[in-house]
């Protein structure tokens, strides 16, 4: 059970009318910018579509039903690091033994919101089509200066440091091995868990390889490697932009985007439609109200600029950081719609690599556009590895 200095307190967080009527007035004020004619999404967010969304944002949206149905998720607070760490945790649905505890890390743009839809699937599989033997305690955390966490006010974190409150995080829960998942940031901070804490984590999935980094005297990259370094290489130049502006000078951008609603909009909602498997219709992969709840968390909470600082301390990880192989059993799911998916070689350069599955539907956030299918790419990789984490043959205790 959790000691005093890690109490962990039920959470689900209320709107002040106040601030609602504060964001309307701020988007029916938006000063729009000129757009060249038909220029659609070619030089970034579509005004068109941006000022449509925005006008359901201040007159359509319905935030109170939204939170409402975000709060289903049994959510929480502790104290990690000297941070208040908000977290969904939820238990197994009537399993057919034990449970694997697995925890599910996010990226950028997003949040906790990531997971919401799968967490069900993963905690009663018997309920949606799986087998009641794969379930899992789930356990999704805001990292710190995203969603419901507290922002650091002092270094922001990077994907190491993180790695380290997961530990712990899961210590405090009870949870003395377990599996880890996640992409884009999340990938990073499941590949440091790890790393570090080798004799906890029973086996890592990840959907994505990371950005390319050979150690010295490394073998020479193959050519399908050569090729994705290249292709990566081209990604940057046209498509980061953003990823530059957040390792640089995150407080430039985040000022604006702190302020106005419709820029946050705009800087969030080009990415949801440019890194989706949408076809370029970013409403083939998210409503608007599914566009807008991930906003509103950055919105209402004001962590645009912190959650970007995030890229600026991983900028200062150490290379050798950058280079080291993960040991543990490695899975990868590389869905057809996501961005930059390395090759097979790679993979095993990088990892101890048991499992690999390239699904044709799916993008950057497949847990959201694809939840079934996200959910049975979990279940099928860590069932070799439950009775590792369950304690079958071992003392083990849930915190239960």
């Amino acid at each position: 059970m959790p000691d005093a200095a890690h109490r962990l307190e039920p959470f689900t967080p209320q709107t002040e009318p106040a601030a609602l009527e504060d964001l309307r007035t701020r988007l029916r004020a938006t000063r729009w910018p000129d757009a060249p004619e038909d220029a659609g999404w070619a030089l970034g967010t579509d005004v068109g579509y941006l000022r449509e969304l925005v006008d359901y944002w201040a007159d359509g949206f319905d935030w109170p039903a939204q939170q409402q149905a975000l709060a289903r998720l049994p959510r929480f607070r502790v104290r990690l690091g000297g941070l208040g760490i908000h977290f969904v945790h939820a238990r197994a649905v009537a399993p057919a033994g034990p449970a694997l505890p697995l925890v599910l890390n996010h990226g950028w743009p997003d949040s906790f919101w990531r997971y919401s839809k799968v967490v069900p699937l993963l905690t009663d599989p018997g309920a949606h089509g799986g087998d009641p033997a794969d379930a899992f305690d789930v356990v999704v955390p805001d990292m710190p200066g995203f969603g419901y966490s507290d922002r650091p006010t002092g270094a922001p974190l990077d994907s190491i440091a993180v790695a380290g409150l997961w530990a712990e995080l899961m210590d405090v829960l009870g949870y003395p091995r377990f599996g880890a998942a996640g992409g884009d940031i999340g990938s990073h901070v499941s590949r440091y868990l790890a790393l570090d804490h080798p004799e906890r984590v029973v086996a890592v999935h990840r959907m994505d390889g990371g950005l390319p980094a050979l150690a010295g005297g490394a073998p020479k990259p193959t050519p399908e490697e050569s090729a994705w370094f290249a292709e990566v290489a081209a990604w940057g130049a046209g498509e980061g932009a953003y990823g530059a502006m957040h390792r640089t000078k995150p407080q430039t951008a985040a000022v604006g985007l702190t302020d106005s609603p419709a820029g946050l909009a705009a800087w969030i909602v080009e990415k949801l439609r440019a890194w989706s498997d949408c076809g370029g219709d970013v409403e083939r992969s998210f409503t608007k109200d599914e566009i807008l709840t991930n906003v509103m968390i950055y919105w209402l909470t004001g962590t645009i600029g912190s959650s970007m600082r995030m890229y600026h301390a991983n900028a200062a990880i150490p290379p050798a950081q950058l280079t080291r192989r993960v040991e543990v059993p490695s899975g990868f799911s590389l869905f057809g719609g996501d961005i930059l998916s390395p090759p097979r070689a790679w993979l095993e350069r990088t990892t101890n690599l048991v499992h690999l599955s390239e699904p044709a539907r799916g993008g950057h956030f497949a847990p959201f556009e694809e939840p079934e299918r996200y959910a049975e790419e979990l279940r099928a990789f860590f069932r070799p590895y439950r009775a590792a984490a369950t304690g079958r043959g071992g003392r083990y205790s849930t915190g239960r």
